[in-house]
């Protein structure tokens, strides 16, 4: 098995930057697939885990209904957010995209993205992921990352 090199988030950019994801990306929520599959997105923002973007082609858009209410970002612009409604249950504003995002972020126009804490499970290469501290982060915490990480309560400067 080929050694990932561990990333420090504390050397990710600010304003942030967009890759290409090459992981193995899955989300399951009521055990329903919302996305299973590669080709993703990923922004990377100083002392945030990466955050996965999944292209809309590949996502069970299905599965999304419209919410209401819209939040704004500084580098990408207004976001509009989307309930997930399985058979088996229904997650309020738990994905968000950006349906005119700034200019440095057009590569990220229409592509889904999700709190982690709220889906029933999501995987990189397999490995459960954890999500980032505080309820208005969506970052991705994986062992190919070192914090500590924005909202972490162990780490009041960051919060």
């Amino acid at each position: 098995m080929q050694q990932v090199p561990l990333e420090h988030v504390r050397d990710y950019p600010r304003p942030p930057r967009i890759e290409e994801a090459t992981e193995h990306v899955l989300v399951k929520v009521g055990n329903e697939v919302l996305f299973d599959g590669t080709g993703c997105l990923k922004v990377l923002e100083t002392y945030h885990p990466p955050t996965y973007y999944l292209p809309p082609e590949q996502t069970k858009r299905e599965l999304l209904r419209p919410a209401s209410g819209h939040s704004f970002c500084e580098w990408k612009g207004v976001a509009s957010y989307f309930d997930v409604c399985s058979h088996r249950r229904t997650v309020p504003r738990a994905v968000w995209c950006y349906h005119q995002p700034s200019r440095a972020f057009a590569s990220i126009r229409g592509w889904f993205a999700l709190y982690p804490g709220l889906m029933d499970g999501c995987w990189l290469n397999d490995e459960p992921v954890i999500p980032q501290p505080g309820g208005f982060y969506g970052g991705w915490i994986s062992s190919a990352v070192i914090g500590p990480f924005k909202g972490d309560p162990n780490h009041p400067e960051l919060i």
